[in-house]
């Protein structure tokens, strides 16, 4: 069912226009410099914070603004005191309109077509101006102004303004220390103008005399120097409809390689779907920094849009990991960029140590200069657990040996490092070494995420009862990558050793009295009692005793947890619950997916029904059919008909847009194993999803087209509709599954031997 009138904006007050590591951002207007936060930013460096148009000294009247793409917006302005009612009145300025269109393209800098139109009738003089300014403040913290730092602006009567930035910083950090210096330059270059531009002030200005009916055209381009870096816009004049801006196809290609999902619009949420995946496809492609492209088909992401426009491990990692469905080039060019950031050296500033992987990587001034860490920070525990459960993932999608095996090398080190740095008493645990580091180190990072059932603060240091999970299923799913790979040897004790850290798991943080498993384990005040959602990611990962498995579920689904528009990050009931918080009482969409997959993996499909209509119900309250990366934990009813937002949500937002292919792997019941030519499925389609074809899905050499339906006695079933290469397609239910009886499994089986199975 649509929402009715309900649209929900992230930020309200702002316009975002995104490609890569290119973000505009605007007030609603469309203009730069009047809301704090605007600008334009490249490399999370502020290279325009003042960029607003007047004609005859007065801001022209917005009449309709937009973004077109993720990377475009075009804005309709009227000239205020043309005709012959110069009083201003909105009305009179329509019926004798002098139109000033922009039309933009971000990526790699701006492109900016400025159209004036007369539709008076009458001759047209104007005086339109730029103002223009840059400030070259770092986005994480624009308040704050580097002292060591000098700035020049030059104007070149050829047409060209350039702002020239240099800093340097002397620094010394806990042993270690330097001297850094960054150039950063903002270049505005006028071209194709009807006529002659003229800097004066922080203006640039142009005389403009149209006849009626008749048009004036100038290109705008902004370019940026990056240190060694010069990044040109790669659109040009009259370019403005193009969907791909990137240089040999780059989303456009990608979108062609894609899996493609068809659902028909007129079934229930079919159009709601249909509107989801296309955004989080096109999303996806938009954050992609193809800086760090290792090839045109392996490439990475940023985590989100407009405060995580960097890379950050485990953000990569997850998304390429629930978009896999997708495609599995996210997940190529993931394992091998974090392959070469991997820590080589104790380095205590950074929270590096050999063998772990990165946390972040930023490019902005502060981190440049070494202000801050986070240039190159390690500090989380997630991603060096996570790096080998996507590299088993690439295996099982791809089969392709001679592909996995440069990355195995970088998993056993991922490994070693947790077992040599953060294991204490068979559990893994985090703290932070770093002056300048961050406190909580698992999947929940913010500084007061992690609370004891009193409302306290948890002390690192901390195991968190996820982390114990995602070294589990790292351990075993690399075990049979090695068994494949003929390293038998390593493949019996990393099966050996998850095993036992199952078996110790399931006796050490299930709370008895409580039905569920503790958030984790604080070293001074022992089990971390807290309720949240938390054990979803134990279930999603298998570590739970399946004799515990339902109960965990449906502690997920109490009405302390459960909001209707998902599953809460602390209990309402908490003393700590806040639905406004980062994590604690707020919804995450990336979370869902983990859930999404434990939930099919135990065979629970009205919960994971209930849990995927959540989130899609949720997702078309959200402009463009978005789902941003956290939202509060009101709960759904006639008193909140919608939830709040996090003030500073990230959207787009990587692992949001990837949780969309994640809920629908669930619901069909894909599961590629391409080492044997093998694609499992075990489809459980709701009454509001009655049927989906997936087209174009890539299982090793293998390309499949498979319709799934609902039938009318509620069952689901599937065909393949069309094959290439060489590949079985076999019913059968998760072996964790609590439903699936023997009979059941047989039946699936043979009825895999069908014609078009």
């Amino acid at each position: 069912m649509e929402p009715g009138l309900i649209r929900l904006r992230p930020r309200a007050s702002l316009r975002y226009a995104s490609h890569g590591r290119t973000v505009l951002v605007t007030a609603l207007d469309g203009f730069v410099g009047s809301e704090p936060e605007t600008g334009l930013f490249v490399h999370e460096t502020r290279l325009l914070s003042r960029y607003r148009h007047l004609i005859d000294g007065e801001q022209p009247l917005e009449v309709a603004v937009s973004n077109v793409e993720q990377h475009s917006s075009l804005g309709y302005y009227l000239v205020r005191g043309c005709g012959p009612s110069a009083d201003g009145a909105s009305a009179a300025i329509a019926e004798h309109a002098v139109e000033l269109r922009l039309s933009r393209c971000v990526a790699r800098g701006l492109h900016e077509d400025v159209d004036v139109t007369n539709f008076t009738g009458q001759p047209a003089a104007l005086w339109l101006e730029i103002e223009i300014d840059a400030d070259f403040r770092d986005q994480s913290d624009l308040g704050r102004q580097i002292e060591d730092a000098e700035q020049t602006c030059r104007w070149n009567p050829d047409g060209e303004l350039v702002f020239t930035y240099r800093a340097t910083h002397r620094w010394e950090h806990q042993g270690d220390g330097g001297i850094d210096e960054t150039l950063r330059r903002t270049r505005v270059r006028v071209r194709r103008a009807g006529s002659p531009p003229a800097w004066s002030g922080n203006r640039l200005g142009f005389s403009i005399d149209l006849a009626p009916r008749a048009s004036w055209h100038a290109c705008i381009e902004v370019s940026a120097e990056i240190d060694e870096s010069r990044l040109e816009p790669v659109t040009s004049c009259w370019t403005f409809g193009s969907m791909d801006v990137e240089p040999g196809g780059g989303t456009a290609g990608f979108i062609d390689r894609a899996t493609r999902f068809e659902m028909p619009a007129s079934r229930a949420l079919g159009g709601v779907v249909t509107r989801a995946v296309d955004r989080s496809t096109h999303d996806l492609s938009a954050l992609r920094l193809h800086d760090l492209d290792q090839a045109e088909t392996a490439w990475t992401m940023a985590a989100g849009v407009p405060r995580y426009v960097a890379l950050f491990g485990r953000d990569t990692l997850t998304t390429s990991w629930q978009a896999g469905l997708l495609s599995v080039e996210m997940m190529r060019g993931t394992l091998a960029t974090l392959a070469r950031w991997q820590g080589t050296r104790i380095d205590d500033w950074r929270d590096e140590q050999p063998g772990r992987m990165l946390h972040e990587a930023h490019t902005g001034p502060l981190a440049t200069l070494n202000y801050n860490p986070r240039r190159r920070y390690y500090g989380s525990i997630t991603t060096s657990a996570f790096y080998p459960v996507l590299l088993s993932e690439l295996w099982h999608w791809t089969g392709d040996e001679s592909l996995v095996r440069p990355f195995v090398e970088p998993a056993r080190k991922a490994l070693a490092w947790l077992d040599e740095y953060a294991v204490q008493d068979g559990f893994y645990w985090y703290r932070t070494r770093s002056s300048q580091g961050i406190r909580n180190q698992g999947w929940k990072d913010s500084g007061e995420a992690v609370v004891h059932e009193d409302g306290a603060l948890a002390e690192p240091p901390i195991a968190p009862c996820e982390t114990q999970a995602y070294v589990y299923v790292a351990k075993l799913q690399l075990s049979e990558l090695l068994w494949w790979l003929g390293e038998w040897d390593a493949a019996r004790r990393l099966f050996r050793e998850a095993h036992e850290l199952k078996e110790r798991f399931n006796e050490s943080f299930w709370m008895a009295d409580r039905g569920f498993f503790a958030m984790g384990r604080d070293v001074r005040r022992g089990l971390i009692r807290s309720i949240g959602s938390d054990p979803g990611h134990c279930l999603a990962a298998g570590i739970v005793d399946q004799d515990r498995a339902r109960a965990t579920a449906d502690r997920l689904f109490a009405p302390d947890l459960f909001t209707g528009w998902g599953i809460r990050t602390l209990s309402a009931d908490h003393p700590s619950y806040n639905p406004h918080s980062y994590q604690r009482g707020s919804i995450w969409p990336a979370e869902h997916a983990a859930f999404a997959i434990a939930l099919a993996r135990f065979g629970l499909h009205d919960q994971l029904w209930r849990l995927c209509r959540a989130q899609l119900d949720a997702a078309a309250l959200f402009e463009f059919t978005r789902l941003p990366e956290v939202f509060t934990g009101h709960p759904r009813d006639a008193e909140h008909p919608f939830p709040s937002l996090y003030p500073w949500t990230n959207s787009p937002q990587a692992w949001s847009a990837a949780a969309v292919f994640a809920l629908l792997q669930a619901m069909v019941g894909v599961y590629p194993y391409a080492p044997l030519n093998l694609l499992l499925v075990d489809p459980h389609l709701p009454p509001w999803l009655p049927e989906i074809t997936i087209a174009g899905l890539r299982i090793g050499r293998a390309l499949a087209t498979i319709r799934f339906w609902r039938t009318e006695e509620g069952a689901s079933d599937y065909r393949v509709e069309r094959c290439e290469g060489r590949l079985h397609v076999v019913r059968q239910p998760s072996p964790w599954s609590l439903t699936a009886t023997f009979a059941e499994r047989a039946k699936d089986m043979l009825s895999s031997l069908l014609p078009g199975r």
